[in-house]
Formats: structure tokens, sequence, C-alpha cells
């Protein structure tokens, strides 16, 4: 089995990541074993932006976190840019190629300076000392932050939302193939929102990144997800694309989720007797669509 060293291992033209009935079971053998997912299929492809939405307790953190070898499967398969994540030698070397960013990752800055914070990841890849710094300042400037101002000055100097730029930026610094982001915009203005999802898109559009979103918010992915799974108590309940999933109310409500506020608004005028869609996904939809409907 090959380990991933470079870019070798990556397909663009298939799954980015690929799972096989997938089981992980917490506590074997123990009074505390739990199911945390049970036989979860579904295939990731390159360059997508892939929401994985549930409540909490749905099973969506222990889902990710077998895609850059944190955890092992219980049962089942998981494929991560072609190479089996059974094989540890595989697992102990995917954190170069897939990129995770923990829920509240500000909280776990612990570098003197920021320079020093971005370039912990490059620093380990054994990468010179130019390429480091060359990392460091994209990466910085990519998160939105001017290398040359913030380089020398504490990470804790900085607002929460200026460190999670921080903390993201180090992550980037490493130039993974598949991003992974934990509820990136948790505790965010409307404006830091916005600044991360500028953040995703830039490096899809420019590198052709995966980037896979964990959250709850609906909103989210009804704006930005080019498809989505929903996850319930460990199960896959629903996969496809946004404007096919939303339309599918019951196993949306059985997780635990609302409908983005277009959605529900559209569903419940047609509910009221309005020739109106029910496949509506944002805001600037749903005012074309009640415009038209007013015209007629």
């Amino acid at each position: 089995m090959p380990v991933i060293t470079g870019r070798q291992g990556g397909r663009s033209d298939g799954p980015a990541v690929k799972v096989e009935n997938l089981t992980y079971i917490y506590s074997p053998g123990t009074p505390f074993e739990f199911a945390a997912l049970e036989e979860i299929s579904l295939e990731i492809m390159a360059g997508e932006l892939y929401a994985v939405a549930g409540a909490t307790g749905s099973g969506k953190s222990t889902l990710v976190q077998h895609f850059n070898g944190l955890l092992k499967p219980s049962a089942g398969r998981v494929s991560v840019l072609g190479l089996d994540t059974a094989d540890r030698r595989v697992r102990s070397s995917l954190w170069r190629e897939v990129g995770l960013v923990f829920q509240q990752p500000e909280q776990q800055v612990f570098a003197e300076t920021i320079f020093d914070e971005v370039a912990f990841g490059p620093k380990n890849m054994g990468l010179s000392a130019q390429e480091v710094e060359e990392r460091v300042c994209e990466s910085l400037t990519r998160s939105g932050l001017n290398p040359a101002e913030v380089r020398d000055i504490s990470p804790f100097a900085l607002s929460g939302g200026q460190r999670r730029r921080v903390a993201i930026a180090g992550v980037l610094a490493m130039r993974p193939q598949v991003l992974v982001m934990d509820e990136p915009t948790a505790g965010l203005d409307p404006s830091g929102r916005r600044a991360v999802f500028d953040i995703i898109e830039g490096l899809r559009r420019e590198r052709g990144v995966t980037v896979i979103l964990v959250t709850h918010d609906m909103e989210e992915v009804a704006r930005v997800a080019t498809r989505m799974a929903v996850l319930c108590r460990g199960r896959l309940l629903k996969e496809g694309e946004p404007r096919e999933v939303f339309t599918c109310l019951s196993e949306i409500r059985e997780a635990g989720l609302d409908l983005p506020a277009a959605a529900a608004m559209m569903r419940a005028l047609s509910e009221a007797g309005k020739p109106v869609r029910t496949d509506i996904l944002t805001l600037d939809e749903a005012v074309e669509e009640i415009a038209g409907m007013i015209r007629k």
C-alpha cells in the first residue's frame, strides 16, 4: 500500500473521499460501547463543496475525523485520495493532504507569534525556510491578514474572529487537497461568516480544493453546497443536491433540522394555495418567484 507523499495518490477525475458501509464504535467491549456511525456509504467528488448536516450528536464530527486518519473504521472502508485509511501508514501521512479545521479553532492557537503559528505545519513537513516563508505569507494573505503587519505579533492580541483566520491560515499553509471545516462560522458575525466563505470559494476556484463543510446551519448549506448528506443518530438519512434534499421535509425534521428560511416560506405559500415552486433555496430565488406570481 503506497503512502501519500506530495500529490501522489490523488485523482482529479474520481471521488476525493469514498465511504463504504462505515461503522464506528466508541469504547468497544466495555459498558460504554456506543455506535456513533452505522453503515454509512457516500462519495465526495474532487473539487466540490460537500456539506455534512445534522443535529448535535448525529455523528458529523465522528464521520469527518475518518477523512484525515484521526479515526479508523470499526467496520467498512474509507478511501481518501484513492488510498485506504485502514492502512496505518496512510493514516499517519493524511494530515499532509487533508486539512481539518476544528470547531472554534482560535481556542487551539498556541504559538508566541502569528508567523510561528502558521509555520508550524509547513515546518513539520520538512520544507525549506524559503518555502515556509512563502506559504505563511500566502496563507495569511488568503485569510485576509497582512503578513507584514501581523507576523511578529502574538495571536492572542487579535480578536476572536482574527484568531480564527490565523488558525485557518495554519491549515491552508499545508496546501491540502481536501479541506474539512467543522462548523467554521460558529460564533462569527455576518462579516466574519462572509470572510470564511470567501476563503473557501477562493480555494475551490483557484486550486480545485475539495471542501467538506460540517454544519447544522441550513442557510449556509443552501447558499454554498453542491451536494449534502443528512445524518441522524449515526445513520445517513438523505444525500443529494440541496434543492432535492430540502424537498424531503420529513427527513429534515427527523434529523432535527429546519428548512432554510426561503424554502420554509415558499412551502407555507404553497400550502396556502399559492402557485409557487417549493424547491426554492435562497431569498433571492424567493423574491424572484413571488414577483413572478404577482405579475401573473
